[in-house]
């Protein structure tokens, strides 16, 4: 066990060099390493406790939810209700009180329809095996088609799933970096943003649905209905808050011409007649084939830009848009064209989110708390340091050599995996150097309990470390599966720990064996010792 060929003695001071040299940026005020222009220097990320930052908590509308969940079904029915032989002619159809209506004109098709309607409205809801909608009919030809709460706990559930993923897109494309963005319950969204300061322009771009459509406007509406919002039937009537004909309303049809999930891409850029800021979209081939025999269908009418269920503007079709791009545009600055473009290229968001808490944490308290750290640290190694050197002598010094190192190789991993530090990360790092030389008081008391046996001074250190090394694996491996528990299961602060822990159990067990027997090992074979004082 104590025979180490030049090859690993290389290799192990090549591999502890390679990451205490990663270490070195981290341990360095930025504007240092700012300086080193393209020299390579990993740094730890610090967390939201550390840095300072953004914190917001977001809630879910679920009446929005459930208004668009009835608004979809509304356009599903009636495009099935057309769409197959025979045709089943409906009518009076409206949404109110959260339920959707409309009538047969023909009373023997409902069997027809119920069939039709079966195959629109979900099987079962998740493992509750109930439906998502309720259909019922009453006045032998009237339809009533009622969300089941088990359908509208699954259409949440899957809606914040998604609405999770389009708010990490939406804050990645920021240029922040390690944001958490977890779900907390049923309906809220935590978020938070180390190192941004003015959580504004987080809640602007975080607040926009994003949910872009393209419709026709209605010009048979008369200004009084705009003015009492009374749309015409097949029509609906949005704010316009930039109208030129002086009324904030116009109607516009109801089914879209252009929705969100057509587009491919969306970047701000300037008019070229105007030079203002505008934002350039690029639809995919069925939207753009779709926009194109719209204009060429609608000439000198106008369509409305429609972005959260509010106008942008109304422009006339001169010509047909062909190509499959268009622009928007509409008293923008640079800032919100391009968080409007951002806001579009991530997604829509699938319902609507508010924001119901916030706070901004300043900097100068994680600076008291990394202070308060580094003390905290700087005096767990000079005990530990103290205590194995009094106790163990010469086979302290190396202990406390393989602590040392290991601190330096911890701060370099997290650097080279871009790890993120927090309050409780740096709990997780005293706590490692404190356990960091439990494996060596293992080794060095079996090798004094050898010693005390009668054997020589080599079969004792082999002795010592081959015997002590299955218990100090089975010690750690207790440690790494509570930290796997924690990283899998917690978030935020509570994962920090847990990488911190983990990684501060693999590096300590190298540091504390293998390190320490190479060394060991060497000055058995330089000094040959006659006896040693352990």
């Amino acid at each position: 066990m104590l025979d180490f060929p030049r090859w690993k003695v290389l290799s192990i001071w090549a591999l502890l060099a390679v990451l205490v040299a990663l270490a070195i940026p981290s341990l360095l005020p930025q504007r240092i390493t700012d300086q080193w222009g393209h020299i390579p220097h990993p740094r730890i990320n610090l967390g939201l406790d550390l840095a300072g930052g953004s914190y917001l908590l977001l809630e879910a509308d679920v009446n929005d939810l459930q208004s668009s969940r009835l608004e979809q079904m509304r356009e599903q029915v009636q495009t099935e209700m057309r769409r197959q032989n025979p045709r089943i002619e409906i009518g009076d159809i409206s949404t109110r009180d959260g339920k959707l209506t409309f009538m047969l004109r023909d009373p023997t098709q409902v069997d027809a329809a119920r069939e039709r309607l079966l195959s629109i409205t979900g099987g079962g809801a998740g493992m509750t095996g109930q439906r998502e909608w309720d259909i019922q009919v009453v006045d032998t030809s009237r339809f009533v088609l009622t969300p089941t709460a088990a359908g509208l706990n699954q259409a949440v559930d899957r809606a914040m799933g998604d609405a999770t993923e389009v708010v990490r897109r939406r804050i990645d494309e920021l240029g922040t970096r390690e944001p958490t963005i977890i779900r907390q319950g049923s309906s809220r969204i935590v978020v938070q943003v180390p190192g941004l300061q003015n959580p504004q322009a987080l809640k602007d771009l975080l607040g926009k649905t994003a949910k872009l459509e393209f419709k026709l406007v209605d010009a048979t509406a008369t200004p009084d209905q705009l003015r009492n919002k009374q749309a015409p039937i097949g029509s609906q009537i949005l704010p316009y808050p930039n109208n030129p004909a002086g009324i904030p309303f116009i109607a516009v049809k109801r089914s879209a011409i252009i929705t969100g999930d057509m587009l491919t891409d969306a970047r701000q850029e300037f008019s070229q007649q105007t030079n203002e800021p505008q934002v350039a979209i690029t639809f995919d081939s069925q939207g753009g084939r779709r926009f194109a025999k719209v204009t060429q269908e609608n000439v000198n009418k106008p369509f409305a830009i429609i972005l959260d269920n509010s106008v942008i503007s109304a422009p006339n079709i001169n010509e047909p848009i062909m190509g499959g791009r268009a622009s928007i545009s509409g008293s923008f600055t640079v800032d919100s064209a391009n968080q409007l473009a951002i806001a579009l290229r991530s997604g829509k968001l699938p319902v609507a989110l508010k924001v119901v808490e916030e706070s901004t944490v300043g900097p100068d308290l994680g600076a008291d708390s990394i202070r308060a750290g580094i003390l905290a640290s700087a005096v767990a190694v000079a005990l530990v340091v103290a205590f194995m050197f009094v106790t163990y002598g010469r086979f302290g010094v190396y202990a406390n050599l393989a602590v040392i190192i290991n601190v330096f190789v911890i701060v370099g991993v997290l650097a080279l995996i871009n790890g993120t530090l927090t309050l409780p990360g740096i709990a997780g790092f005293v706590l490692t150097i404190g356990t960091a030389v439990d494996a060596n008081v293992l080794i060095n008391e079996r090798i004094r309990e050898e010693r005390h046996r009668g054997r020589s001074i080599v079969q004792s250190v082999e002795l010592g470390y081959k015997e002590a090394s299955r218990t100090i694996f089975e010690a750690n491996m207790t440690h790494a599966i509570s930290g796997v528990i924690m990283f899998v299961l917690g978030s935020g602060p509570v994962k920090g720990f847990a990488v911190v822990l983990l990684i501060g159990i693999v590096t300590s067990v190298f540091t504390a064996v293998t390190f320490t027997r190479m060394l060991v090992a060497g000055w058995l074979r330089r000094a040959k010792p006659k006896t040693i004082n352990i």
